[in-house]
């Protein structure tokens, strides 16, 4: 399943993500983790050394090889430079599987094992950050072009999941990345700072049938309580209080995350049952329609320009990807 944290920038977003990874991981549950957000901590707060964190391979940089790879023998792509971040798999695509050895992994995944191996591994995928190379020539979308490619080319099981820390604040919007997950949890402290992204996140995630959930986070008394209840209704799923769990871990004392509140694991056990109830809902059919929406939208704005040709001839019109495609190429449906 495909999980998307989101919220605004220092809404406690990464150290949310990061606790749900590792609480994936602790069940030996195969978790593929995504740093997409323009802030890369997501490595650090999963208890790599700062310089490992800057060290991690940046898919950003890699996008050439990605593109190669996941065209496969696709026969209505001419050739990987024509492919767009939003460009979707047809027949002959080649579909990336969680648990599976493939060249994207090889070159930009890297294992993260947890407590000492106690807690289990976790696949790391990073952007890369926003550099100064970038201002003037680049957004960052550019960046998690990267990611949204490679969503489209997955095909994930019930008890596999992909976690991506996603870029703070609507942000997200500026492609379809938002519509490629089976949940949403959007991090949210009780102020109108807070509170404001939920808006914004709420209104496109209903147009779009995108399942979204509020996690209450630094609440510390009944009035922080009552206040995100009034503001976001029943999509608020769960709080989380104050942890010396998370304290430690931010200055550096690494601890198993058995030694966790007890409060706030509960509270990832609801995140879990949450995103495993989503599984019933999941439609590949409307997925692949949004996937191909996306990707027309994107042609006719700026991407036929930019490739010189026609990009709507890359949608195989007679394929929807499905879970059951159990070949590394893409089957039409």
């Amino acid at each position: 399943m495909k999980i998307a944290f989101v919220g605004k920038g220092g809404s406690g977003k990464t150290t949310l993500s990061s606790l749900f990874i590792r609480h994936l991981a602790a069940r030996h549950t195969p978790v593929v983790a995504v740093d997409a957000d323009i802030n890369q901590h997501l490595g650090a707060a999963l208890g790599l050394p700062e310089d490992e964190a800057a060290a991690l391979p940046a898919m950003g940089a890699r996008l050439p090889l990605i593109k190669d790879y996941l065209r496969g023998s696709n026969p209505r792509i001419a050739d990987a430079q024509s492919m767009i971040k939003t460009t979707p798999p047809g027949a002959g695509s080649r579909l990336l599987r969680v648990t599976e050895d493939n060249p994207v992994y090889d070159a930009c995944a890297r294992e993260v094992v947890l407590d000492g191996g106690a807690g289990g591994t976790v696949r790391l995928l990073v952007t890369g950050p926003f550099t100064e190379a970038d201002l003037g020539v680049a957004c960052y979308h550019s960046k998690v072009g990267a990611v949204e490619l490679c969503l489209n080319h997955l095909v994930d099981g019930r008890d596999e999941f992909v976690v991506v820390d996603m870029t703070a604040g609507s942000d997200s919007f500026a492609s379809g990345l938002f519509t490629r997950f089976d949940m949403t949890f959007l991090v949210a402290e009780p102020t109108r700072k807070g509170v404001a992204v939920y808006r914004q996140y709420r209104s496109y995630a209903r147009d779009y049938g995108v399942a979204l959930k509020v996690v209450g986070n630094k609440v510390q008394g009944p009035d922080d309580l009552a206040f995100l209840r009034d503001e976001v209704g029943d999509d608020l799923l769960v709080t989380v209080g104050h942890s010396g769990w998370v304290r430690a871990m931010e200055k550096g004392r690494q601890q198993p995350l058995s030694a966790l509140e007890e409060v706030n694991r509960e509270a990832l056990d609801t995140l879990l049952g949450t995103a495993d109830a989503a599984y019933a809902r999941r439609d590949w059919e409307r997925y692949t329609r949004q996937m191909v929406h996306f990707h027309l939208r994107n042609a006719e704005s700026w991407g036929n320009a930019r490739a010189g040709v026609d990009l709507a001839e890359q949608v195989d019109p007679g394929f929807v990807l499905r879970e059951g495609s159990l070949t590394t190429t893409a089957q039409p449906a």
